[in-house]
């Protein structure tokens, strides 16, 4: 491959996706209940949107709360879910001038019925932006998804619109959440955990990961670009021989 010449910069990443880590661990060692991480993470969630639309990427997906969240105090997941309710009601204008288009992936049964209206207005409202996708990952887990997939596959078999001879990647992709989503060339994880947990797994058979030691609430820009810096630096070959 000939090389770039020295001028110029490299493409973005197509898609980054990121696990917002450590909201809980920036509060406690600030003396603050978990909600104030929470509330400052929200934060960070304005700067790295902004950042991914003026650095060119054009998916950004965000863990934003997991199937396994459900399992934590009620009063943190009431309070999780009032700033969801407050960022979809203040936030959405803010989007849509900016060209960004939101989508929603995990399972909504298990959201309230007027956050579920909320996003479905939101999404309704930013159908039409090319700016950014933004993805947010709500009440998800990649298991979960792979398990709903296959229950789509064998649904379609059973009903004699599928095949079973002809089911291949391409169609189980179909039936994912994330259809017609390209995966994530990286996945950025913060605050020092080194797992993916439960994210994306069909997805990032494939993606970078990048392990940062900064906490969410603390995420800059230069967090963002720093980590596809180091993305830059990977030799991608799919598994192939070099």
């Amino acid at each position: 491959m000939e090389a770039l010449p020295a001028s110029a910069e490299p493409k973005p990443p197509v898609h980054v996706a990121i696990i917002m880590d450590g909201n809980g661990r920036w509060a406690k060692a600030r003396g603050l209940p978990r909600v104030a991480g929470h509330k400052r993470g929200a934060e960070a969630v304005r700067r790295t949107v902004t950042g991914a639309a003026e650095l060119g990427i054009q998916y950004l997906t965000l863990y934003g709360f997991s199937s396994e969240n459900w399992k934590r105090p009620p009063a943190e997941i009431d309070d999780l879910m009032g700033l969801l309710r407050l960022y979809l009601n203040n936030e959405i204008e803010e989007l849509d001038r900016k060209g960004v288009r939101l989508r929603v992936i995990g399972q909504r049964s298990r959201l309230q019925p007027d956050i579920v209206r909320l996003i479905e207005g939101a999404e309704r409202r930013t159908a039409g932006n090319r700016k950014l996708n933004l993805i947010v990952a709500l009440s998800y887990g990649g298991r979960a998804e792979i398990v709903e997939a296959a229950r789509c596959i064998a649904e379609g078999v059973r009903a004699g619109r599928i095949d079973p001879a002809g089911v291949d990647e391409d169609q189980f992709e179909r039936c994912l959440y994330t259809a017609g989503i390209p995966d994530p060339d990286l996945l950025i994880r913060t605050s020092g955990e080194k797992r993916i947990s439960n994210f994306l797994l069909w997805q990032c058979a494939y993606t970078e990961l990048v392990f940062l030691e900064r906490l969410w609430p603390d995420f800059t820009r230069n967090d963002l670009e720093n980590a596809i810096t180091e993305y830059h630096g990977r030799d991608r070959r799919y598994g192939a021989a070099r």
